[in-house]
């Protein structure tokens, strides 16, 4: 089928591309920007394949269009489809399909303000609509065709992304959302919780959404022994193997934040079990605390760099009445039929861009072993790339044969409404 647009229409990021690509023509903030150099909101600068962004993001005002995963803001999304399609695609709608990706559990309304979008405002020829934890199965499958996956036609697919996180089984490529489980927590969650440790620590950084990612994604990592490591953040001077320092933009020499000190913020990766030692008073010293109070330009980095993604699998430690995420996946599994679980906790596949943070999949293993029977074998699969893993299983879905006898067209939405033809994307007819 020609001229087949796939989207991956995320919280954090837009993907978009032309079926049959190995990889999305370019990948966007979903979202409007205000700098504080502007007077209006404008389009952010494409992130792949390669950033040229040189705006200056300090204290940048965003308006998105998802919240907690879902449609909100129907007539944001059209201003950022519009631009998306005409600037970075190049395409006409009225000759395309669009293979659109939607999260389990959205309600009818959403649905319908997302149908109404692609044909009536945009005039799409035809359109498929799919979760995406069934596209992450179908690329992983073909990526491995001898694994696990493949050949049962059958995995468990974690994804941890901008908004959310779910556990979604899936068998012979369907999403069992009976079975599928979700926890509120997404990587915004944590920047925002970064925000305020920061914040309540050293520098007042609430607004400053965009460099607070920039500090999560290049600072953050899992920690396999989280008391352990707290012993060694709180020690002083360079026995402390978690302190590093940021760098804020100063709009003057550089507009963009950076790691001070490469190699110090790698410095966590030499820690072992076997050299922890008791080095006396942990108390940090008066002269450091002075030093980082006169330079508000900067601010170090301890504890927070393992406590922030550790929310994802204690989130009961910082007061949220949720699961931890190998709970959750144990949840998941259990509502499934007993049959399908030795295959499913063998199968298990990371996505989403909170699964980046290192050490994650070692943790999610520590912490699902205890919880599953010992005669079953655990097997955890990490993507090449989480961020646009349910993109590529997109663009193969839409560049197969069968493709185009799952869409819904124009004609058909015409006559039938929303309601009907989304009963085509589960059970292949309305």
């Amino acid at each position: 089928m020609s001229n087949v647009v796939v989207l991956d229409n995320g919280g954090g990021l837009l993907k978009a591309g032309h079926a049959g690509d190995d990889d999305p023509t370019t990948v966007i903030p979903n979202c409007l920007y205000r700098p504080l150099s502007s007077k209006k909101f404008i389009h952010p600068s494409p992130l792949f394949p390669s950033s040229t962004a040189t705006e200056d993001l300090t204290s940048a005002a965003v308006r998105r269009p998802i919240d907690r995963g879902y449609l909100i803001n129907p007539d944001l999304q059209r201003d950022i489809w519009s631009h998306l399609f005409s600037t970075h695609l190049k395409i006409s709608p009225p000759s395309s399909t669009l293979l659109l990706t939607e999260p389990l559990f959205a309600l009818p309304s959403i649905q319908r303000a997302a149908d109404e979008l692609v044909f009536e405002d945009f005039g799409f020829k035809s359109l498929h609509v799919a979760d995406p934890a069934k596209l992450v199965h179908i690329y992983e499958a073909n990526r491995q065709p001898h694994g696990l996956a493949a050949t049962a036609q059958c995995s468990l697919v974690v994804d941890c992304g901008f908004s959310f996180t779910h556990a979604t089984p899936v068998y012979q490529n369907v999403a069992l959302s009976y079975a599928a489980k979700r926890i509120d927590l997404g990587g915004k969650a944590l920047t925002n919780y970064l925000k305020e440790l920061v914040s309540y620590r050293s520098v007042n950084v609430m607004d400053q959404s965009f460099i607070i990612d920039d500090v999560k994604e290049k600072l953050c990592f899992v920690s396999d022994d989280v008391a352990h490591d707290l012993q060694i953040a709180r020690r002083r001077g360079k026995d402390n193997l978690m302190r590093c320092t940021y760098v804020l933009p100063d709009g003057v020499t550089h507009t963009k934040g950076f790691v001070k000190d490469e190699k110090e913020a790698e410095r966590y990766k030499m820690l072992s079990l076997e050299n922890i030692e008791d080095h006396g008073d942990s108390g940090e010293r008066v002269q450091d605390r002075k030093k980082s109070d006169l330079n508000k330009n900067e601010f170090d980095l301890t504890n927070e760099r393992f406590l922030v993604p550790e929310m994802l699998f204690h989130p009961v430690d910082l007061g949220l009445n949720q699961a931890g995420l190998a709970e959750c996946i144990v949840r998941a599994v259990n509502a499934c039929s007993s049959l399908l679980h030795p295959v499913l906790y063998e199968s298990i596949i990371l996505t989403g861009g909170s699964t980046l943070f290192p050490r994650f999949a070692e943790r999610l293993e520590l912490e699902l072993r205890p919880l599953i029977p010992e005669d079953y074998h655990l097997k955890i699969i990490t993507q090449e790339d989480p961020i646009l893993g349910v993109w590529r299983g997109g663009s193969f879905l839409a560049s197969s044969p069968e493709f185009e006898g799952t869409c819904v067209t124009k004609a058909e939405y015409e006559e039938l409404g929303s309601a009907r033809c989304r009963l085509k994307f589960a059970h292949g007819k309305v």
